[in-house]
């Protein structure tokens, strides 16, 4: 279950630096309204060809690398988002996953839906792209082997856990993004709200057993929901700031009401 670099440049020093001066680079920096400064969001409207194709290669080798690591029946969740998402699904179909659905993370602080730039006047009445309401998380699973019923008994995978005995698993759940002492705890660019990934998790290991895995943890966000419902997780983190910042963050986020 992981929130992969899109860009694959917008955390790279380079445009880190840009992000932290505010100013220049793939992140978008919005202007302040009503004395709230929204946080800075990567823009995937300026990706070149060559990026897109580095960025279907770069899930071609993820999926492919990831595929014998899960067991048969084990289910995988990315985050992803309208632009990018087909750059995702045929990778991961190519290396033998099968897709399962897409989860709709409902949300409306996203961007889109502005008028043409420095011609707002002239074409008030235009919108250059859809005002995005939702964030897709496409799930796959590694193919069973033979009936679900019998990856529920050997490995303990090949559905997904109900989110209540009456309440079915969804694909759509309602989920603003962290904000308060969330963010305050772990100040991540792309954090994920633990109302969201608790139940997420959760439903992912549909008998409580196996682990969690974020190949692209940041602040460990997704460990500590798994923590907070008494999941096993690993993360991995190559930039040494968030993985500092997720040693921290992890049991005091795990320790959150929500």
């Amino acid at each position: 279950m992981t929130d992969p670099p899109y860009g694959l440049l917008e955390y790279t020093a380079e445009q880190l630096r840009k992000r932290r001066h505010g100013s220049g680079g793939v992140w978008r920096i919005p202007p302040s309204f009503d004395g709230c400064k929204r946080s800075p969001v990567p823009r995937f409207t300026v990706l070149t060809d060559v990026d897109k194709e580095n960025l279907s290669l770069f899930f071609e080798a993820f999926s492919a690398l990831l595929f014998p690591v899960v067991v048969p029946g084990a289910h995988v969740f990315v985050a992803t988002n309208p632009l990018l998402a087909h750059l995702v699904v045929n990778p991961f179909l190519k290396a033998g996953f099968e897709i399962r659905g897409t989860l709709i993370r409902e949300v409306y602080t996203l961007r889109g839906g502005d008028r043409p730039k420095n011609a707002h006047d002239e074409f008030s009445g235009v919108t250059v792209m859809p005002k995005s309401c939702f964030e897709p998380w496409e799930i796959f699973r590694r193919p069973c082997e033979g009936r679900v019923q019998d990856n529920l008994r050997q490995w303990g995978t090949g559905g997904l856990r109900r989110f209540s005995e009456r309440e079915p698993f969804k694909d759509l759940v309602k989920a603003p993004p962290a904000r308060g002492q969330e963010r305050q705890i772990a100040p991540h660019p792309s954090l994920k709200p633990q109302a969201f990934l608790r139940p997420l998790v959760r439903s992912s290991l549909p008998l409580g057993k196996g682990v969690i895995l974020d190949p692209f943890a940041g602040s460990g966000s997704t460990l500590a929901a798994a923590s907070a419902v008494g999941l096993q997780s690993i993360g991995l983190e190559r930039h040494r700031d968030y993985y500092e910042m997720g040693v921290e963050a992890i049991p005091r986020l795990a320790a959150l009401t929500v």
